[in-house]
């Protein structure tokens, strides 16, 4: 699923090439694609239609599109494997094409969502005062977001009865962060998924902080990070961060910083990959 740096990508892309436009027309090809607008996807293209888009927004892994003259906005999770194109109108549909946004002007480009797999989509929201769409209020603030508060986060993870890649993945806590760039700050910061958050000094806590910032603006450098043809941003591009990896898919590879092979185990349905000797297991207390 994609994380803060690939979500990031897509919205600037959103921004440039979406925002100020004036939505003409919407087709919903598969029903699915809307499942969260409950009226369904005749009143999500109907809602649409004359509405200017304002500039495209993002919070931890989810997007948004605001609609300039409304309190409403278009939320959109990309899922396992959503794309928003921006495409000519003449290119071909894709296979997996969901959902078609045609603008009232003369650029020869629209807005499509593909998802092979679909369960991503979009749907239309009321706004919160802060003016994030009402059901991601839950949602906390980025480690990218200026208005991240680094002490509350920090006192949040101390008082959290949890192991510190269970918190980092907590979207109430600290959002944007997933499994690949949990791993990736781990590894940098030489601590075990495991680890309890109880036990982590503050000074230790702040240093991941840092890494969980360097590892993702590093990732937003190079577009992301693309494993197959399933994440790309608004112009089907991929992102290049896999190149960079030191932990996560790296599996019997050497650890770049002491050559032990990285090992990887099942965690909440989900694999863990570190270092098992610059990443000390912690010790089970009897």
């Amino acid at each position: 699923m994609p994380e803060l740096p690939e979500v990031e990508v897509v919205r600037r892309g959103l921004e440039r090439w979406v925002s100020g436009r004036t939505v003409a027309e919407t087709e919903v090809l598969h029903p699915r694609a809307v499942r969260r607008h409950t009226a369904g996807g005749a009143d999500f293209a109907a809602q649409l239609k004359g509405h200017t888009i304002g500039t495209a927004r993002r919070r931890g892994k989810y997007l948004w599109l605001p609609l300039a003259d409304t309190d409403a906005s278009i939320l959109g999770h990309l899922g396992m494997s959503g794309q928003l194109l921006v495409q000519p109108e003449s290119a071909p549909d894709e296979k997996h094409l969901r959902i078609r946004i045609r603008f009232a002007d003369t650029l020869g480009t629209e807005l499509r969502f593909v998802d092979q797999r679909t369960f991503g989509g979009l749907s239309l929201h009321e706004n919160t005062p802060d003016g994030l769409p009402d059901v991601i209020a839950h949602i906390a603030r980025d480690p990218l977001d200026p208005a991240f508060d680094d002490a509350a986060f920090l006192t949040a993870l101390k008082l959290r009865r949890t192991t510190v890649k269970r918190a980092l993945l907590d979207q109430s806590l600290i959002s944007g962060v997933g499994n690949i760039y949990a791993d990736e700050a781990l590894w940098r910061g030489r601590l075990h998924y495991e680890r309890p958050t109880a036990t982590l000094p503050r000074p230790r806590a702040t240093e991941l902080l840092g890494h969980v910032r360097d590892v993702m603006t590093a990732a937003l450098d190079v577009g992301g990070t693309s494993f197959d043809s399933l994440y790309v941003n608004v112009n089907g591009e991929s992102g290049y961060f896999d190149r960079s990896l030191d932990a996560y898919g790296r599996e019997d590879e050497p650890c770049r910083r002491c050559g032990t092979p990285i090992r990887r185990r099942p965690w909440m349905n989900r694999s863990s990959y570190f270092c098992p000797r610059c990443q000390r297991a912690p010790r089970v207390v009897s």
